[in-house]
Formats: C-alpha cells, sequence, structure tokens
C-alpha cells in the first residue's frame, strides 16, 4: 500500500483499437484489462473525480472518454475502507460501472497521500478495458455533432471490424435492473425522519447525505410496490440511475398513484437524475434522448424560484419536455447552457426534482442544500417547497461617467497585466455606454491609446501619477459620478483606500463601483482579515498582526521559529519573508514596517502546497470559481516566483471541491463583487489547510487565469461592478453559452517565471516569499511534459528545454535543491540526467510533489533512448514519442548520437508525418461549438480543430517581460496587428506572454500562444500558407529570427534580413558607419585579450565592451582599467558566443541623443529626436527622456538627421529603427542602431500625435502614409508648445542586496511619462509618477568630488526653499568651504569603528532624511559607505537620486516653482488644473478628449 508509485512503474505498451460505428477507427494503448469490450461511447468533462465517475451506477454500459487529458495522477484510494454506514469510503458504488475508460494520457505514476494503488491497477482488477493515447478532444467533438455513439475497443488488432448492426444498444436494455439493489436494505436505523428511497442505480453519497441529516433511509429496488407503503415513511426519494426512463414503467406506475394521491396522503417527493425523468413521465411530460447528454462538473442552471445559477455536476443522456406535463406542474430548474429541462416541482405540493446531482461526488456542491430542503419538507406535513432566499441585489449602478484608476509604471509585481485588464474593462463600460475617464501616466500601455485603431478606448487620458491629491484633482474637474480601483493593481487600490479613508469619495458622490472599500481594507490589514474569517470557521494559519518589532518579537515566542512575516497593504509580497530566528526578525521586520504600518507574524508552512482559485461573484450572488492552479513549487516562494500549472494535477475531488466550496463560501461572506482570488496552503499528507491571502482586485494571476481558460475575467468583473448578473453576460468565446459557467479545460498550460537577477550586482538570486521575477511564459500543452518544455524554452532561447543548462559541483547541486533559486528548475534537471539522486531524494530536499518529478524523469528517459542511438536510427514511434514530450527539433538534434542539424531532424519528422495540430482554447474542453480563434500546437492529436488561413500576415510578438523587453513591445506588436487589420489584412499574432494585450484573442484573426521560435514560426507558416512575417516590433527575439527563418524560406516583411544583421553584428555595423562617413567613437573587433589591451592602452580608459545581438546591454560595460578590461570581455564573450564583440571608446560627460524613425525603402519617412537629461554612460532604457529636446543645439540635431539619413540608405530599411548618439563638443557620434522598434516608440508616438508603428506597418506592405501626417526629417517644432518626459521605474527595492546606481547595462523594469508647458513640470510629473515622495524637511547629500561644484548650486537652491541639509565629511567640508550651509553626518561604517555622533545610515532607518543624493563615480574610495547608504534609502522606501544631471533637472524644477519645504514642491495639483483652467483653446497643446 503505497501513496506513490515507484520508479519500476512501466508505461503501458499493448495496442489495442477503438471502432466507432461512424467508421472511425483509432489506435491506442490499452491500460486496464486487456478484452475487448462494446457500449454507448460518452465524454464528461469534470477535471476531477475519475474514481466517483467510473462507480457512478449512472455509467452502465457505458464507455466513458475523458476530456481531461491526463488522468491517473492520484492514484486510486483504499477499496477496502468503509465509512460509518458500511459503505466503500471514497467510491459511488461497489464496483466499476462503466464498461471501459478512454483517456488522452494515462498517468501510470500515481502521487497522493490517500492513494494505494494506480488506476491501470485498479481497472484489471475490476475486469474493466482502458485506452490511451486517443486524441479525446477529436473524439468529444464527434460525438458532440453526432451525438454518443456506439463503440468497441478491440484487442485483436487483427480482427474484422465490428458490425454494428448486431450490436446491443445499452439504451435498449434495462439497464435500471442491473444496478438496482435486489433487496430492501436499511440506513441510518433509529434516526428520526423516515425516507423510502427507490434505488435506480443510487450513488453511495446520496445515502451519505440523507442520513448524515437524520434520515433512517429504507432503501427499497426500483419495482418495489411503494405507493402502498408509503405511509408509513415522512416522505420519498427517487435516485439516479441509468439508461432510458420509460423502461421503468414499474416506477411510473407507482409514482402515478402517488402523486395523484387525496390531500390528506400527500407526502414529500424528491428526485434526482432519473428520479427527475420518471416523475415527469408520472406528470404527463416526455422523456426525449439529448445529442449527446450533459455530464460534467460545469453545467450551469438556474432556478427559476430565486434566479440563481448553481453551477452542478451532471451525468444523463436524456431530459424531460415538459410541454405536455399536466396542470399543478411548474418549470423548477433550466440548463443555462443548452436550454434543457432541469427539474420540476408541484405548485401545491411538496414535490421537487432535479436533473443535476445535488449530492455531487464528483463535482460541486452549491446545491446540497436541496436535502435539507427535502429533510426539512417531510418534517412538516404539507409545507410547501422553498429555497433559502437570497438578499436582493443592490440596484444598478446609474453612474455615467466613470473614471478607470490605472497601474502606473510597470514593475517587479505588478507589470502588463494591468494593461490587459484595464483595456479589457474600458471595452466592457464602452460596450454598455458609460463615458470613461483613465488616469494612468504608463505611457507604453495600449490602454492609453486615443488613435482610431483603438475601437474601445477611453473617452478621457490622463497621464499623472495616481496619488490621492492628483486623482481628487481629476475628480474635480470631470465630475465621474463612479470609479473603478480594482484594474490597477496595488497603486490603485492603495490610492483609493487613502482617499475612502479621508472621504473624498464621500465629498463628491462618487461611487466606488464593485467590491466596497471596507471590503478591500478587510482583505488587506491583516488582522481584519483573520477576524472575517474567524467568523465563518474557516482556517487561516496562526498569525499575529503587529504595528511594531518588540510585538513582533513576543509574538514570534508564541509561534516558535521559522516564521513568516507578511506586510499588510504589500504588493508581490513585499515585506515578507521566512524567519529562522529573532536576528533575522529583528533586521526583516524593522525593513518590513518601514515600507508598512502593519505586518503579520505567521505560522510557517514551507513545504505545504500552494493552490490557488480565482474568484468571481455578482451583486446577485451569484459566484463561480474560473480557474484553479497548483504551484509546483510547495509552499514558501512567493506564486509569482513559483511554476505553475493549471488546472491542478494532484488534487483529488475531495481537495480540488473542498478548496473550491470555501473560496465560494469566503468570498460571499467578505462581500467581494467582480474578481478575486484566493490563495490556500494544503497539507501534502491530509485535508488540513490554511487561507493565505484573498486578493480583492484583479491580479498578475488573473491575468494567467483568463489566458490559461479562455475566460475574459477583466472584462467579466467589469460587466459585474455595474451591477449586470453574471447570467446576462454572454460567454465571449463560445457566443453561444453565458458566462455564469466554469470552464473545463482540456489540456494544461505551465507558467514559468522570468528572472533577470544577474543583472544586479549583489542581488542574492535564492527565490522566497517575496517576488522577484520581471515577467513570466505560459505554455500549453496536452501532457506536463509537452506545456513544461514549451515554457522552460519560452522564458530564455537559450534554454533548450528541461535539460542541464548550467554545471553544478554536488555540494552546489543540493544547495539549489535544498535553498531554491531562479536555478532550480535546471539543479533538477542535472540530478535526474546525471543520475545524481532519485525522484525520492529529490522529493526530500526540495518538497515537490513526486508527480511532478515523475513527469520530469520521463522526459530524461526519452532523451535517454535517444542518445544511444543515431538520428537514422530513430524509430518514427520514439521520434513522436519525443514530440510528445515536448522536445524542439534543435533538442533532438543534440540528443542523438553524432550530433545533427535541426534541419535533418525536421525533414526526418515530416516525411513521417508527425506535425503538430493545431487545437483551439473554447473554456468548454469541445463540448460546445465554439468561434474562437485562440490557438496551440501540440503533438497529441490526429486532427486540426481549424482549417488553413490560406495567406495572411503573422506578426511576431515580444515574448516574456525581461529588463530591455516590456510592454512597449507589446504596444508595438498590437499597433502592427491593428494597423494590419485595418488594411484588410489577415493578421496572425504569435506570442507566449499572459500579461499582454496582443494575446487577447480579439486581437487579432489569429492568437498562436506559442513559442518564439525557428521551428514553431515555420510551422505556423507552413500550415497557414502565410505571405509573410513581421519581426520588427517585438524586440530582440523575434528580430533575433530574421536570419534563421530567412534562411528557411521565410518572407520576411521590410527590411531584409541580411541588412537586420548587418546593424546587430557590432563588427559589420562600425565597418558600414566608416564605409558611408558617419562618426562613431573610435572602435576594434575582439580578437584576442591582448589586442584589446593595446587598443585600450591606445585610445586611453575608459573603454566599453559591446557583444552583438543582445538585449538591454546585457554583458555591455564600461572598464576603466586592464584589471576590469580583463573581466568584461569574459562575461562579453559568454553571452555573445556566435557574434563578435567590439570594443570602443567611451565618451565620458557626452550627452546622449536618439533618433527613432520609420523608413521605405531606405528613405525615412517619420523621425523624432529625443535627448537623454543623464549623460551617455547610463543605458538608454534606465534614461530620463525628453521629447522634443531642450537642451540641443541645431547643429547637434542636423548632425543627428544627416547620419539617420546615411544609414538608413546605406541598411536599405523599411520599418521602424532606433538610432543612439553621443555628443560632445562639435563631435556626434553614432554608437548603435535598431533595425526594429524600441522601447520609446509608444512615447514618441503619443507625443507627437501620429503612430510611428502604423507608419513603418504600412511601409512594410507597401500602403500608402501620405496622409498620416508623419514628421519627417525636416519637421520643426513638433510639438510646439508643450514638452513630454518619460521616466524609468526601478524595482531595486524588491532585489535585496542589489547596489541602485545606473549603467550601460539596462536595470529598470518599466517607464512612466508625463506632459507638461515646460520640461521642468514634465519632469517632476514623471518624477512623481514613479512612486518618488517630495522630500518634506531633510535631504542628505554624499557626492564624489568632481561633482562639488555642480552640487553646490543643486544644494543652495535647496536650503533656499528652507530644506535642511545633512551631508557626509568631505562634501559638507566642500560645501561649507563654499559657504552653503549643512550640518556633517557620520559615514556608515564609522559607527562600526565606534565613532559616535550622527549616522547617514541611522538618520536614513529613522526616516528623519526624506531624499537622500549619493553619485559615486569610478573615483570613489568609499564603496562600501555608498552602497550602504543607497541600499539603505532604498529598504526604507527613501527617495534616492544617483545622477548628477537628475539632480540638477530636480532642483532646478523644483527651483522654478518656489514653494515652502514640504508641500508638493513645484507642482500642487489644484494650481496645475488652475493653470489649464485658465487657458484658451489656441494655446491649449491637446484637444478636450486627449492626453492629459
Amino acid at each position: 500500500m503505497r501513496s506513490q508509485s515507484t520508479g519500476d512503474a512501466k508505461p503501458p505498451t499493448a495496442l489495442a483499437k477503438l471502432y466507432l460505428e461512424d467508421g472511425t477507427c483509432l489506435v491506442g494503448l490499452s491500460f486496464g484489462c486487456h478484452e475487448s469490450v462494446e457500449g454507448e461511447v460518452v465524454f464528461t468533462t469534470g477535471m476531477v473525480g475519475y474514481t466517483e465517475s467510473l462507480t457512478d451506477p449512472s455509467y452502465q454500459g457505458q464507455i466513458l472518454t475523458m476530456t481531461q487529458p491526463m488522468v491517473g495522477n492520484y492514484g486510486v484510494p483504499d477499496r477496502t475502507k468503509m465509512d460509518e454506514f458500511g459503505l466503500p469510503a471514497f467510491f459511488e458504488s461497489k464496483k466499476i460501472h462503466a464498461k471501459a475508460l478512454i483517456v488522452q494520457d494515462y498517468s501510470y505514476h500515481y502521487s497522493h497521500w490517500n492513494a494505494v494503488s494506480s488506476l491501470g491497477d485498479w481497472l484489471k482488477e475490476e475486469g474493466v478495458a482502458g485506452l490511451c493515447n486517443i486524441d479525446t478532444r477529436m473524439l468529444t467533438k464527434k460525438i458532440r455533432e453526432k451525438g454518443a455513439l456506439l463503440g468497441r475497443i478491440e484487442v485483436d488488432l487483427n480482427a474484422t471490424p465490428p458490425d454494428f448492426s448486431q450490436m446491443t444498444n445499452p439504451n435498449r436494455s434495462h439497464l435500471v435492473s442491473e444496478v438496482s439493489t435486489k433487496e430492501v436494505v436499511v440506513y441510518g436505523k433509529g434516526n428520526p425522519v423516515k425516507i423510502i428511497a427507490v434505488d435506480c442505480g443510487m450513488k453511495y453519497n446520496i445515502i451519505r447525505q440523507l442520513v448524515r441529516r437524520g434520515a433512517e433511509l429504507t432503501v427499497v429496488p426500483w419495482d418495489y410496490p411503494f405507493a402502498a407503503e408509503l405511509h408509513k415513511f415522512d416522505g420519498l426519494f427517487l435516485s439516479n440511475g441509468p439508461g432510458d426512463p420509460t423502461m421503468c414503467v414499474a416506477t411510473i406506475n407507482e409514482l402515478k398513484k402517488v402523486i395523484n394521491c387525496s390531500d390528506d396522503q400527500v407526502k414529500p417527493i424528491f428526485g434526482i437524475c432519473l428520479g427527475n425523468q420518471l416523475m415527469g413521465l408520472a406528470a404527463g411530460g416526455k422523456a426525449e434522448k439529448l445529442p449527446f447528454g450533459n455530464r460534467g462538473q460545469n453545467q450551469p442552471v438556474l432556478n427559476h424560484q430565486t434566479g440563481e445559477c448553481y453551477i452542478t455536476p451532471q451525468n444523463h443522456g436524456y431530459h424531460i419536455n415538459c410541454e405536455t406535463l399536466e396542470p399543478g406542474w411548474k418549470i423548477l430548474f433550466t440548463n443555462a447552457n443548452d436550454g434543457s429541462n432541469e427539474g420540476i416541482a408541484h405548485e401545491t405540493r411538496p414535490y421537487f426534482t432535479a436533473q443535476f446531482h445535488p449530492e455531487a461526488s464528483c463535482g460541486p456542491s452549491d446545491t446540497e442544500f436541496m436535502f435539507d430542503t427535502f429533510l426539512e419538507a417531510c418534517q412538516q406535513a404539507n409545507k410547501k417547497i422553498t429555497f433559502p432566499v437570497r438578499k436582493p441585489a443592490p440596484p444598478m449602478s446609474s453612474a455615467k461617467k466613470i473614471l478607470l484608476l490605472g497601474s502606473g509604471g510597470t514593475s517587479i509585481g505588478q507589470a502588463g497585466e494591468f494593461d490587459y485588464s484595464g483595456g479589457q474593462a474600458i471595452k466592457a463600460l464602452k460596450e454598455e455606454g458609460k463615458e470613461v475617464v483613465l488616469m494612468n501616466p504608463n505611457i507604453a500601455s495600449v490602454q492609453t491609446n486615443m488613435d482610431n485603431k483603438s475601437h474601445s478606448k477611453a473617452d478621457h487620458i490622463y497621464f499623472l501619477p495616481v496619488t490621492p491629491d492628483f486623482v481628487e484633482e481629476v475628480i474635480k474637474k470631470e465630475k465621474p459620478d463612479g470609479i473603478v480601483v480594482s484594474m490597477g493593481g496595488q497603486t490603485a487600490l492603495n490610492c483609493a483606500i487613502a482617499m475612502y479613508e479621508a472621504g473624498i469619495f464621500e465629498k463628491y458622490n462618487v461611487q466606488v463601483l464593485g467590491t466596497p472599500i471596507d471590503v478591500v481594507i478587510d482583505t488587506e490589514d491583516r488582522q481584519l482579515f483573520s477576524d472575517r474569517l474567524n467568523e465563518i470557521n474557516e482556517k487561516i494559519a496562526e498569525s499575529y498582526a503587529v504595528d511594531n518589532l518588540q510585538d513582533a518579537i513576543e509574538a514570534a515566542k508564541k509561534i516558535g521559529y521559522p516564521l513568516m512575516i507578511r506586510s499588510a497593504f504589500a504588493l508581490g509580497g513585499l515585506g515578507s519573508g521566512i524567519c529562522h530566528n529573532e536576528e533575522m526578525l529583528k533586521d526583516m521586520g524593522s525593513k518590513a514596517l518601514s515600507l508598512s504600518d502593519q505586518i503579520l507574524v505567521e505560522r510557517s508552512m514551507k513545504g505545504w502546497k500552494e493552490i490557488e482559485y480565482e474568484v468571481v461573484r455578482d451583486a446577485h450572488d451569484n459566484c463561480i470559481t474560473v480557474c484553479n492552479m497548483e504551484n509546483f513549487d510547495p509552499l514558501g516562494i512567493h506564486t509569482g516566483d513559483s511554476i505553475v500549472m493549471a488546472p491542478s494535477q494532484t488534487l483529488s475531488n475531495q481537495e480540488y471541491h473542498m478548496l473550491r466550496d470555501t473560496a465560494i463560501k469566503v468570498v460571499r461572506h467578505l462581500g467581494i463583487i467582480g474578481e478575486c482570488n484566493i490563495q490556500y496552503a494544503l497539507h501534502p499528507e491530509s485535508l488540513e489547510y490554511c487561507i493565505i491571502e484573498v486578493n480583492a482586485r484583479l491580479s498578475r494571476s488573473s491575468a494567467l487565469a483568463s489566458k490559461a481558460t479562455g475566460y475574459p475575467l477583466a472584462f467579466v468583473a467589469a460587466k459585474l461592478v455595474l451591477g449586470i448578473p453574471l447570467t446576462d453576460v454572454q460567454n465571449a468565446v463560445t457566443k453561444k453559452t453565458q458566462a455564469c459557467f466554469e470552464p473545463s479545460l482540456d489540456y494544461i498550460v505551465t507558467k514559468i517565471p522570468r528572472w533577470d537577477m544577474t543583472k544586479f550586482e549583489g542581488v542574492s538570486t535564492q527565490i522566497g516569499s517575496a517576488m522577484k521575477s520581471v515577467g513570466e511564459v505560459m505554455g500549453i500543452g496536452r501532457t506536463m511534459e509537452e506545456s513544461f518544455q514549451k515554457a522552460i524554452r519560452m522564458v530564455d532561447p537559450a534554454n533548450k528545454g528541461f535539460y542541464p543548462r548550467y554545471r553544478f559541483t554536488k555540494e552546489q547541486l543540493l544547495e539549489e535543491l535544498t535553498v531554491p533559486t531562479d536555478r532550480r528548475i535546471h539543479a533538477i534537471a542535472q540530478a535526474l540526467y546525471e543520475k545524481a539522486l532519485t525522484v525520492e531524494e529529490i522529493h526530500d530536499m526540495t518538497k515537490i510533489d513526486q508527480w511532478f518529478l515523475r513527469r520530469c524523469e520521463s522526459i530524461v528517459k526519452t532523451w535517454d533512448k535517444m542518445s544511444q542511438i543515431t538520428l537514422d536510427a530513430v524509430s518514427n514511434d520514439l521520434l513522436k514519442e519525443a514530440k510528445i514530450n515536448g522536445f524542439s527539433d534543435v533538442q533532438i538534434s543534440q540528443a542523438v548520437k553524432n550530433e545533427v542539424s535541426e534541419d535533418e531532424v525536421r525533414i526526418k519528422r515530416q516525411s513521417a508525418g508527425i506535425i503538430p495540430k493545431t487545437k483551439q482554447i473554447d473554456t468548454l474542453a469541445a463540448e460546445f461549438p465554439a468561434d474562437t480563434n485562440y490557438l496551440y500546437m501540440t503533438y497529441h492529436g490526429i486532427e486540426n480543430d481549424v482549417d488553413c488561413a490560406n495567406g495572411g500576415i503573422i506578426v511576431l510578438g515580444s515574448g516574456a517581460y525581461r529588463i530591455g523587453s516590456s510592454i512597449e513591445f507589446d504596444w508595438c506588436g498590437v499597433s502592427a496587428i491593428r494597423a494590419l487589420r485595418d488594411m484588410g489584412y489577415y493578421a496572425t499574432m504569435v506570442n507566449y506572454n499572459p500579461e499582454t494585450v496582443s494575446t487577447d484573442y480579439d486581437e487579432c484573426d489569429r492568437l498562436y500562444f506559442e513559442e518564439l521560435s525557428r521551428e514553431r514560426v515555420l510551422d505556423i507558416y507552413e500550415m497557414d500558407k502565410s505571405n509573410g512575417v513581421v519581426v520588427s516590433v517585438g524586440g530582440q527575439i523575434p528580430n533575433g529570427l530574421s536570419i534563421p527563418l530567412d534562411k528557411a524560406g521565410v518572407k520576411i516583411l521590410g527590411t531584409a534580413a541580411s541588412m537586420i544583421d548587418n546593424a546587430e553584428d557590432r563588427k559589420k555595423f562600425s565597418s558600414a558607419l566608416d564605409e558611408i562617413g558617419v562618426q562613431q567613437p573610435r572602435w576594434s573587433e575582439l580578437s584576442s585579450l591582448g589586442s584589446a589591451l593595446t587598443f585600450a592602452n591606445n585610445v586611453g580608459y575608459p573603454v566599453l565592451v559591446r557583444p552583438s545581438y543582445v538585449l538591454s546591454g546585457a554583458a555591455m560595460n564600461v572598464a576603466w582599467n586592464d584589471e576590469q578590461l580583463r573581466a568584461c570581455l569574459d562575461e562579453a564573450t559568454e553571452v555573445s558566443q556566435e557574434h563578435p564583440v567590439v570594443i570602443s571608446d567611451f565618451i565620458e560627460g557626452a550627452a546622449e541623443i536618439e533618433m527613432d524613425a520609420v523608413a521605405k525603402d531606405g528613405d525615412i519617412i517619420a523621425a523624432a529626436i529625443h535627448e537623454h537629461i543623464e549623460n551617455a554612460g547610463v543605458h538608454s532604457g534606465d534614461a530620463t527622456l525628453v521629447l522634443p529636446p531642450q537642451a540641443l543645439t541645431a547643429y547637434q540635431k542636423q548632425r543627428v538627421r544627416d547620419a539617420t539619413k546615411k544609414i538608413a540608405k546605406r541598411l536599405n530599411i523599411t520599418g521602424p529603427l532606433n538610432i543612439q548618439f553621443v555628443a560632445k563638443g562639435t563631435d556626434v557620434m553614432c554608437i548603435e542602431c535598431n533595425v526594429r522598434a524600441s522601447r520609446s516608440f509608444p512615447f514618441v508616438s503619443k507625443t507627437m500625435g501620429v503612430d510611428f508603428i502604423e507608419a513603418a506597418t504600412r511601409a512594410m506592405v507597401g500602403a500608402d502614409t501620405s496622409a498620416m501626417n508623419l514628421p519627417g526629417l525636416d519637421t520643426r517644432n513638433r510639438p510646439a508648445n508643450f514638452v513630454g518626459v518619460k521616466a524609468p521605474m526601478f524595482s531595486f527595492t524588491r532585489l535585496r542586496g542589489s547596489d541602485p546606481v545606473l549603467g550601460v547595462e539596462m536595470a529598470s523594469t518599466g517607464e512612466v511619462a508625463c506632459y507638461g508647458s515646460n520640461k521642468e513640470e514634465a519632469f517632476l510629473k514623471s518624477l512623481l509618477s514613479t512612486g518618488f515622495q517630495m522630500p518634506k524637511k531633510n535631504i542628505l547629500i554624499s557626492v564624489q568630488e568632481k561633482f562639488i561644484d555642480d552640487a553646490t548650486h543643486c544644494v543652495y537652491q535647496l536650503h533656499e526653499l528652507g530644506y535642511k541639509i545633512y551631508a557626509t565629511k568631505k562634501t559638507a567640508e566642500a560645501l561649507k568651504k563654499n559657504d552653503v550651509p549643512c550640518e556633517m553626518v557620520g559615514y556608515p561604517t564609522e559607527k562600526i569603528h565606534g565613532i559616535e555622533g550622527p549616522n547617514a545610515v541611522d538618520m536614513i532607518k529613522s526616516k528623519s532624511i526624506c531624499l537622500v543624493v549619493n553619485i559615486p563615480t569610478h573615483e570613489s574610495t568609499r564603496l562600501e559607505d555608498n552602497y550602504l547608504m543607497r541600499r539603505t534609502a532604498v529598504d526604507f522606501g527613501i527617495p534616492l537620486l544617483t545622477n548628477m544631471n537628475l539632480v540638477k533637472c530636480f532642483t532646478d524644477a523644483v527651483h522654478k516653482y518656489e514653494m515652502d519645504a514640504g508641500k508638493m514642491i513645484g507642482l500642487h495639483p489644484k494650481t496645475l488644473f488652475e493653470h489649464y483652467a485658465s487657458e484658451t483653446d489656441s494655446d491649449a497643446w491637446t484637444d478636450p478628449a486627449e492626453y492629459h
């Protein structure tokens, strides 16, 4: 008796055939009893509960197909264990009733604490056939279209096909008589309420439900003469059962006697499933066979008495046509999907039925209350049947003008998912005729578009900080009557809470739509949350909410170590972590309390499973769970940093629905309206669970769940916040069913985070309860192996799949497994590939469920088989196995002996007919036809769901968000798609990032949620016979595919692939610049270390090392001496192994200029010059951009235009381009050219008032752009009367230990932009939008000696404004010498040496400092002191400036708008709006409804 299978478990190998009466023949593998069998083939869409389904007597005579692709994961429980009634504890009858089971993938490895054997062993034990490796989606569609079919599983492969005319149709057999009890049995002897139950195939859970509620249940055979004995009982129950109800003539006749008795003889009657049909027939209705029946766990049923919609489990092939019901009967329930009858009731007598299964098992127990209703009626003679009445819904919102708060710039924990959810919300609100005002300074977001290609756009857009002051002024100006705060992440939520507490909404009579703010506070305040859950006896971890460190220490003494701390009102686990001792608690607790007013000290449940449900509830109390997800990683790692799979793979029916029921109970109790998610810790060896948290807003996992299921959560939630019931919202995917249902998945998705920790010096790579990932990917497949390997490759093109990418020593390997880092999955791969550790040993160290590890092991076993032989020797079966297990062609080419090329594998595979099939994401596992273009590819299938597109244009998306490629490239992809569709082209998007707008299925004609690899793009290109591919709008990943795709014969639209290579290859580009006479810094190709050192000594340090084909300056470094140069070269050659590395002169003190442009056939058709506030040396992605430029001379701008013209001509560019220049004196030198869109394209487009990507797309397809009013090289003064400033967003707070200082490698995670009448106004707005808090009183200054002169002027400006200046020793001495008043403070390390007096770090920690200015250079000697000041400022939430040009800009701006210290200097929202209110229309720089 084992709860897990051992390594000895073997996959099935015996073949068998499935014949269907329509002539279909499918070949699969036999995994149950290897015998031939016949029956009616039906399907169920339930995602759990195979043991309960198989033992349900209603499946008598049927061959059951499960749409859930992987079955057997959690094994089978003990058959001998009995419950308190002497019934098998975990089953619905004493045997399997289904004739056979058909699944796509049989999980011969199982893992569950309650399991004793595999599913296959149980089937063999019961003599039941099992067939796997069948395209169950194709089979489901066939049954859906043709109705349930007769079928035969044939184990004799040479047998003649069956003659179906001679086959017995089970529906013509009296199936009820086969399953009904043969004798009278009494359960619950002595219980007060006496019920007689007619057993037509009664599930054991019905017995349990009735007896546990106090019934003495007398179970009688189906043909028992119960009418004569009913007077002895308090009520009559009619059970479920199989087959045609009209065959139960004896039962129907008895029922007619009962329901037509005299009034004094009336007894309550309750019928379920077949019981409903028997009652309907007795009452005059007609039984009709449904085409394929309703079987599953997500059927929505409307209650005509209360208006509620229930999610119900069902298993029936017939329904009652109620048109001929006798007078006195009414319809009680109707199926919301297909309109079939789901229950009837008598108008005056206590007779009622349900076609669904209130007892569940398997399935949701939402209607279990019907047993209470029945027993209450049995105890009160002639009581009319009434259901619990829910509270009436509040009136629908009358708001006509709605303010929507956005999330601001993207950061760790709050990325592009809020652009997607906010955009969906705008679409939903506009559909309902609302006027929408949007506040969001995220310039790169699609939701802030105002162009005509945006069909669902806000009416007014404010690029302003989402802070209470600014939001209040927008409310005063726009006078909205409603506000939506749940679509803007934690930024919007925290802002709304502050405004609610200040009474702002009440003051201006603005209604908060959706979840009330006091409910939000209940979920965010850890103590209130704990109290609310205790009210309904729900389980949370033992915890104490504290607001100071001493109370935290006292709480820890009660709980014991290790323990977890969490911050209230925090995003992405910010300020949380596991503390192993008091010292760690003091350190982490003080930092957490600096960021939040309250922390929760709670019991650590590290090693438990982490499970999440997305929940939707409307104002009418209809409540559903849309998606459940399970973390591959156990509790202890933030869900944003975990590998996550949907649906859950290791939960039994009992666990799945226990947590689902709890989710609904909690969300109803809290009063959430709209969408939320709930996270659980589930004990890995019992049913014990704790609620971790509820997020009463759209979250990152909401976007993941939307893309995982195809259910548009944000769109639906936006409808619900207006008070619209779920039942009135249409399912946008099927366009036939409604949104009050729970999606059923016939695939698995794997989400894997993307980290970029190598970009930060000093940051710990350990992952834990505080999120560090910058993005995520989602792989879709029909097995875990396929989905998982896809996702690993999606994270980084350098990952070939589940394979050891890094070489760990044994010691390092054990450390990686014990203390998780961003490389743990590669460590697991190494342990399995090298056979260094067993699955059991890895499980013991990681606590990852053995089921997941066994599936990883199966990938390794396939690799091992291939590694023994050459490609020629690889059989078609093995090749198919590799593709089914998620191997790419590149992987296979590297696995086989005598490594071959990717193309050799592709040719062999295609010639063997092994090509991927295209399947739809349709929310309903193929149960209903779906009008959806949301697609993925799989090798688990024999047919495509869609036909060839026959042409069209493919746009390659950006892939995972990472540092250097974020939401800006999604904006570019969406713009390209919209432009193509506007021009009448059939447009296809390929992308795999669930956070994006581009992966919203209604943005394009076809969406492939797929890998951006040569192999997969070729698959799609060939399948759809595409006309061309756009590679230039998605950033570096698609750009890097241009050469491989071009060589494979793909038509690349726009600039030729060879010219893209000439720009990306550093050597070729530098040579081209020399050739056309464009000035550039002196350069040399790196041929050896010696030549590099010689070059550096000739031009003089500093020098810049630049690899080719990299993103965001990866491995780009400035070297100041020989030692640094050696280190830089090592890193650069590792990153750019296949392409040259160039070394060039680094120009100190130069200004950096950028040109964003569009060219057509080598001629520039659109151009925008912008400048960086920071000097060259700060990566362009981290720089603060100004447009139009304010400091450049006319000469510098002309030099930029001339160079741009020459470069575009030389590379013959068609499409977007971005060129970077450095300028010093009269030198204007080109340093880089990207022949693709850059991250500043959204900023440039919105500031210039014309979409540069639309122009580029038109150029690429040869369309006219003359009517677009594009700014050309000769355009001057555009824009003329306003300035835009784009500022970077950093996430240093999350990356503990990282040094928050900027360089040539990019570190920012997002950006914001604001506009103003001058540079200073726009700059300050942008700075505030990044979360920068204006200093109130004291400022700390510590600058390197070379900056003292500049610093003197800046500091004096601050002094004049009333700030008190503190400075470190050398800075203070220099300032005093220059007559600038300041007070000296000690360096951080002086405290260690016992020097008394005020210390910089202590003052930062105590928050007596409001702004830290620390500007180091390569000459700085106090490296540790500088680092400690910067890092402490970040850790304690104090604003930090580390660049002299930024400090100058800041002090100039503050000084320009002179105000007292401590006020919102320079830019009080009120004065800002008064300024714009006084301008005339001719002064205004935007249209009334455009950007503000």
